[in-house]
């Protein structure tokens, strides 16, 4: 029975000793981390090495790379959705603008004069945007008020 005993409590202690280790690597482990969360955020980097903060830059162009393409790649798919539904409700509206034609039409019948012309499909509607030259849109413009302050130099003697 106490051989048995023995056996036991060697048994625990190697057992016991395992997770001891365990923890000490895990532990290592964590502070690993910590350190290098530190180091992505810009803090503890006197301690590193040129080339350490090569590869940390290195790292950090890559992550930035793949953030700039899932951005890029959620802002093409919203645009995409955006111009589907633009396309559906210009195809509502075109709809909805047939319609009373064609009730006019059979109210009146074929032979009554219809007073409404058909209109021009409404143009596509594209949005972007684009910096323009303040001077050439005034001039597109053409807005200028010396015309009118000409005009009432006379009309506003003193």
């Amino acid at each position: 029975m106490e051989k048995i005993l023995e056996r036991h409590e060697r048994g625990i202690e190697i057992h016991t000793g395992n997770w001891t280790l365990e923890y000490n690597r895990l532990k290592e482990k964590v502070e690993l981390l910590q350190r290098n969360h530190r180091h992505y955020l810009g803090e503890d980097l006197d301690s590193l090495s040129l080339k350490e903060l090569q590869n940390l830059e290195k790292q950090i162009d890559t992550a930035l790379e793949l953030i700039r393409e899932r951005k890029n790649h959620l802002m093409y798919q919203s645009i995409s959705e955006l111009q589907i539904k633009i396309k559906e409700k210009e195809k509502e509206k075109e709809k909805a603008l047939a319609q009373p034609a064609l009730l006019d039409q059979q109210d009146h019948g074929p032979n009554a004069s219809s007073f409404l012309l058909p209109q021009p499909p409404l143009p596509c509607l594209n949005i972007s945007y684009q910096e323009e030259d303040p001077e050439a849109r005034r001039n597109e413009l053409d807005l200028t008020l010396e015309p009118i302050y000409s005009c009432h130099l006379g009309c506003f003697g003193t």
